[in-house]
């Protein structure tokens, strides 16, 4: 049997799939996920040690050590998944919903209603806890799955798709409603992205390098997310101890991460009594700066940023800092530099709070604020499965509703068009 005709087979399977998931019930696809959160901590023991594989691997291969981090799987992480499913169980089912039924002057009533995007291809790096996520998400949402994990998950992707597939059937769905790719090279991955009769929609998670491979060589639809430069604002009006609580949560609680800060912006007029501050914080920190030529002087092992140094995502401790002249240049700077994910202003100027919302269009706009909460489970949505940078059907965390269309429906008695 060809790769070729495998991954056709596997898209045609999840397809079918996705017809029986369209037609649960709220209560039915609450049960699943009920039970499927309840299976990932009963095979804790077989998971993490199929994490153990992956982890003993990206040692060998001297994986970066963010990767390394998003790679890992732990007790605790592990409940926190399970209880990211539970949390998606317990959220209004958006598929069914109906909005603006109104009357038309000939008496016919039209409106919309959500439903599934059909069959979704979830494609990852060294993010294990995706499997979970995705298969929670695409199944509360009707939607079948396919999850194509990398290399690097393998083992522990697979563990975890085994439970949820295994409760699939305990209860007489179609699993290949949570379907694996098993295979990561990446010509199987090309044949996958070539399925757009079967497969509606691409979501890739993982470095720039995988996410550009996606959106060039697919002809399915792709929402992109290719980097988080996330940016935290110390404006004139900033209080400072907040500040710099925003900036070392964002910066050093997990530095591998996209809603992760990589650039400080410091008002001027502030940046006599905020750097000096800061640049002893980052020093206990451990973080690496790079400066512009009015921030460096304030910084003990400091290095010069270079022209490409603001559009850099370190994905570690390392950032980029700058001073700007006023409010003017920070937002002309994020505009210039930012990759749409996450900005965060430092200010107890209200007004100043409400311009920086209004003018900045990044993904998740934030007053006062970690940049850290730019997360589907922070802000209520459960989990999410992706954050999109693209501006088309979804922008930012990804939740239930991102993972719907609309259709129209039309109520008629009996109305012909004249």
């Amino acid at each position: 049997m060809s790769t070729q005709f495998d991954v056709v087979a596997l898209c045609q399977a999840a397809r079918l799939a996705s017809r029986q998931l369209a037609q649960l019930t709220e209560s039915q696809k609450n049960e699943l996920l009920l039970a499927m959160a309840d299976g990932l901590v009963a095979a804790m023991p077989q998971i993490l040690a199929a994490n153990a594989l992956d982890m003993a691997n990206a040692r060998t291969n001297n994986l970066a050590s963010a990767m390394q981090d998003r790679l890992l799987l732990t007790e605790a992480r592990l409940q926190q998944l399970a209880q990211a499913v539970r949390h998606i169980a317990a959220l209004p089912d958006p598929v069914g919903q109906i909005r603006q039924m109104q009357p038309r002057p000939n008496g016919i009533q039209v409106g919309k209603m959500r439903i599934p995007l059909g069959v979704i291809a979830m494609i990852y790096e060294a993010r294990p806890n995706v499997t979970a996520d995705a298969g929670a998400l695409c199944l509360k949402s009707g939607n079948a799955v396919i999850l194509r994990g990398g290399r690097e998950a393998l083992q522990s992707s697979l563990a975890i798709a085994e439970v949820l597939q295994q409760v699939l059937s305990d209860h007489q769905i179609n699993p290949a409603a949570i379907s694996v790719l098993p295979d990561p090279d990446r010509a199987v991955l090309l044949t996958l992205l070539q399925q757009q009769s079967t497969v509606d929609l691409v979501i890739p998670r993982g470095g720039e390098g995988l996410i550009r491979f996606v959106s060039e060589h697919s002809k399915i639809p792709v929402i992109q997310h290719y980097k988080g430069i996330c940016h935290l604002f110390i404006d004139k009006a900033a209080d400072v101890e907040k500040g710099l609580a925003l900036l070392l949560n964002g910066k050093t609680q997990r530095p591998g991460v996209c809603n992760a800060l990589e650039t400080l912006l410091v008002h001027q007029a502030i940046a006599d009594e905020f750097l000096p501050i800061a640049a002893k914080a980052l020093a206990s920190a451990e973080v690496q700066v790079y400066c512009c030529d009015k921030s460096i002087t304030y910084f003990e092992n400091a290095q010069a940023a270079s022209p490409t140094q603001f559009d850099t995502e370190y994905l570690s401790l390392a950032m980029s800092v700058r001073v700007v002249s006023d409010f003017a240049q920070a937002v002309a700077h994020i505009e210039q530099h930012s990759s749409g994910h996450t900005e965060v202003i430092c200010t107890q100027d209200i007004s100043r709070a409400q311009r920086f919302i209004k003018v900045i269009n990044s993904a998740v706009v934030m007053v006062n604020a970690s940049s850290r909460f730019s997360d589907g489970g922070e802000l209520g949505l459960g989990a999410e499965i992706g954050i999109s940078t693209s501006k088309l059907h979804a922008y930012g965390p990804m939740g239930l509703e991102s993972l719907t269309t609309e259709k129209y429906i039309v109520i008629g008695d009996g109305q012909v068009r004249l």
